[in-house]
């Protein structure tokens, strides 16, 4: 693993946070705009080599590893990389290999970075009602990683120039000063740095192309509406769960997914023969 540096001497924590909290409030709507996706996939200076990406997501996920520990539930585990290897072979991935960890800890999350690596929270466990649901989440983060959204949403902060100091850091990759950043980033901010959710357009790609893969795998979409469904119901008079706070779902977002229902449920019989 890289060692750590300390910042470059022009430029302090406090403006990389504030420059990164900038990206945050306006990420959502700037990735919306149809002007701003133009400019993403024409513009090959904002685009990160894809060692560099790779590189980023392994370091980060290397880190967190570190930092919290694996879960000691064996049955968890063993779960998560029979279905995760399952989903993956079923989505058409160019990634030429994945990396399944359950970690300690009961925040209801999960998240995936670039490198083909995903992580649950043991937390998320206590949700799932079956191993088609997990095979939903599963899928959402696969596809995360499939669709390339980490290297879009850098793009996106680099086009707009919002925080671009604070981007310039976090994408040289040897400077670990700022890995929480980074983090946030690739998309695993949870307790990690500054939050920064995806798009709104992205999680409605991810959860297409998620219950089109569990379906491929032979897992049931139908319970990715159930799924969703509960977890907007428990989101409802209190603190939305940890895995909402980074990833929108509301009623629009379960309508959604239930168009996908006649195509996905042809692929899901299709693939029991």
């Amino acid at each position: 693993m890289t060692e750590l540096r300390p910042a470059p001497a022009l430029t302090d924590r406090r403006t990389v946070l504030i420059g990164l909290v900038g990206v945050a409030g306006t990420m959502v709507v700037a990735c919306e705009s149809p002007q701003m996706q133009q400019l993403i996939s024409s513009a090959s200076e904002f685009a990160v080599p894809d060692a560099q990406l790779r590189q980023m997501g392994v370091d980060t996920w290397h880190r967190i590893r570190a930092e919290r520990p694996d879960s000691r539930d064996a049955g968890m585990t063993r779960r998560l990389n029979d279905i995760g290897s399952r989903v993956v072979s079923n989505s058409n991935t160019r990634e030429p290999s994945w990396e399944f960890a359950v970690l300690q800890g009961n925040e209801i999350n999960a998240f995936a970075v670039p490198g083909g690596k995903v992580a649950f929270y043991e937390g998320i466990f206590s949700v799932f009602r079956n191993d088609d649901q997990l095979a939903a989440v599963m899928g959402h983060e696969v596809a995360h990683i499939n669709a390339d959204h980490s290297r879009q949403r850098i793009a996106a902060a680099k086009a707009k120039q919002i925080g671009l100091q604070a981007v310039s850091i976090a994408l040289n990759a040897g400077d670990y000063a700022y890995a929480n950043e980074i983090a946030g980033l690739l998309g695993a901010g949870l307790q990690y740095g500054v939050i920064l959710p995806f798009s709104r357009s992205h999680e409605y790609e991810a959860d297409e192309l998620g219950v089109r893969y569990m379906a491929q795998s032979g897992y049931d979409p139908r319970e990715a509406v159930a799924f969703w469904s509960n977890m907007t119901r428990m989101s409802r008079g209190q603190k939305p769960p940890e895995f909402l706070s980074t990833h929108p779902s509301d009623e629009n977002r379960v309508a959604e997914i239930q168009k996908l229902m006649p195509d996905a449920m042809t692929l899901y019989r299709q693939s029991r023969g």
